[in-house]
């Protein structure tokens, strides 16, 4: 019994470590790509008013 509860657990958290790191890289890509489109946002606005 404590066997399969062990075992569970640790496929749990197995699944949520690489759930968290995948996770965790989308969410900086996404931020880098965000910031990218910004800066280019900005340098555009600014080129096409001037």
């Amino acid at each position: 019994m404590l066997g399969i509860i062990a075992a569970v657990l640790i496929v749990l958290w197995l699944l949520g470590f690489f759930a968290f790191h995948i996770t965790g890289a989308f969410i900086h890509v996404a931020l880098v790509l965000g910031l990218i489109l910004l800066v280019l946002h900005f340098v555009r606005g600014s080129a096409a008013s001037a």
